[in-house]
């Protein structure tokens, strides 16, 4: 039996969560940092409600809602050095996981004046990073609950991830409410994201006891949302909305655990190269995940569609129709310039999928799938 687990994160839940737990703020200083996107934070009322919360209890703040999808690390440098100057005591990040993940950078950069934007990825700096209070607007990414920050290199255009005990929250207020905003496709992308953390989770190396107890929770409650908004192709209710945003947390544990496999870093090539949001962008590759999951870990597999209460056809059909990419080719030249980034190693998704995973064999299937 394998017990090894580490997750800091305190979790406030339910309705109201920000509201109903305003000492939380106070305990981490007069001074506050707030990082969103474009528009999420404030459709969902979650900027409202923070706002009400610091107002009533005597702390400044300041926002930065520069953060874009898949988030820069110039932007978040940018953020982090505004932050500094005005002497903030900590961070609150309220959006899906560009902001998520961005203030988990932001708070590194802030508490560090000399890093440049790319010596995040080095991993060195002398101070610790500004503590962290996450606000989930989208149920997806489950980066309010794991110590993993996904961020794009603007020069390159390249997505990495940092990960480590300083990339956790030190609260989470989980108010699925604030996800009731989510237009249709978000909803779709975003639920699929969960599933493939829940998913390539099961199946990885790293898979033990404790992250099955979480898996055993997300699978059957995102699988049904997703075979909902497959047939019925509308929005949920609040009571499926609840479901998708627990079942999204339930996967990031899962994904805290045993990180993802393939479909991942072939996913940021979609994302990166061809605009397609990252949840549908890993499920694209579902299809051959699955395969070689019957192929090298049948077991593993079985017990996922035992979970969702379906058969692989079933499964993949339904992941196919929701992802629905748009006509895509790549030429020879441009699968091997893509795959160039895994020229000196092999990632740790590649290494932990069943009987391993290659550059050869991402040509493959990106020659396979989307070749001319």
């Amino acid at each position: 039996m394998d017990f090894n687990f580490f997750m800091p994160v305190r979790i406030y839940s339910g309705k109201g969560a920000v509201k109903n737990n305003a000492e939380v703020f106070s305990a981490y200083g007069k001074n506050c940092g707030i990082v969103t996107g474009r528009s999420s934070a404030l459709k969902s009322g979650a900027l409202d409600d923070v706002l009400s919360v610091l107002s009533k209890s005597g702390i400044n703040c300041i926002i930065y809602d520069k953060i874009e999808e898949n988030p820069l690390i110039e932007s978040c440098h940018s953020a982090g050095s505004l932050f500094r100057e005005n002497k903030v005591d900590f961070i609150v990040g309220i959006g899906g996981g560009s902001p998520l993940d961005a203030s988990k950078a932001i708070a590194i950069y802030a508490a560090n004046e000399n890093l440049s934007p790319k010596d995040i990825y080095l991993r060195k700096y002398d101070n610790s990073p500004l503590p962290v209070l996450l606000i989930g607007t989208t149920a997806g990414t489950g980066s309010e609950v794991t110590g993993v920050s996904v961020l794009t290199d603007g020069a390159t255009g390249r997505k990495k991830s940092i990960s480590g005990a300083d990339c956790y929250a030190k609260a989470v207020f989980a108010d699925s409410s604030y996800t009731q905003s989510m237009p249709y496709e978000v909803t779709i992308s975003t639920a699929l994201d969960a599933l493939s953390h829940a998913v390539e989770g099961c199946l990885s190396a790293k898979y033990a006891d404790m992250p099955q107890l979480f898996a055993d929770k997300a699978i059957p409650m995102l699988w049904d949302c997703l075979k909902w908004l497959d047939k019925n192709k509308t929005l949920p209710d609040e009571k499926m909305r609840e479901s998708l945003y627990y079942g999204s947390l339930y996967a990031g544990m899962v994904l805290n655990q045993c990180g993802t496999l393939f479909p991942h870093p072939l996913g940021y090539v979609l994302t990166e190269n061809y605009k397609i949001p990252h949840g549908k962008a890993c499920t694209a590759f579902m299809g051959e995940l699955i395969s070689v999951g019957y192929s090298y870990a049948r077991e593993k597999t079985e017990r996922i569609m035992e979970l969702a209460g379906t058969n692989e056809d079933e499964f993949c059909s339904v992941i196919s129709r929701l992802t629905a990419l748009p006509e895509i080719t790549m030429t020879d030249e441009e699968i091997s310039k893509y795959c160039s980034r895994w020229d000196e190693s092999a990632p740790g998704n590649f290494i932990n999928t069943p009987n391993g995973f290659s550059k050869a064999d991402a040509e493959r299937i990106f020659r396979k799938r989307f070749g001319v």
